[in-house]
């Protein structure tokens, strides 16, 4: 399996929210659902009640980040 940086960490995010940056600037939001293959598994939200499941290859990832918590004044969450 190819090592990056980033894979390790993301090892930890499976089943998480995630930002995924993309090698070509972009970035995409999801779910992280696996890594395989030399894939990224991120479910996606398109619109009203629809998802998309997309697979981005290892090599055109720059990095992961899991979503931070909601700072919401005067709540403990």
């Amino acid at each position: 399996m190819l090592q990056t940086p980033w894979l390790s960490k993301a090892t930890y995010l499976v089943g998480q929210p995630v930002g995924l940056s993309l090698a070509n600037g972009q970035g995409v939001t999801g779910v992280l659902c696996s890594l395989s293959e030399g894939n990224v598994v991120l479910q996606e939200y398109l619109y009203q009640s629809q998802f998309a499941t997309k697979r981005y290859p290892y090599d055109a990832v720059q990095d992961v980040n899991a979503f931070p918590g909601c700072a919401i004044p005067g709540s403990p969450f």
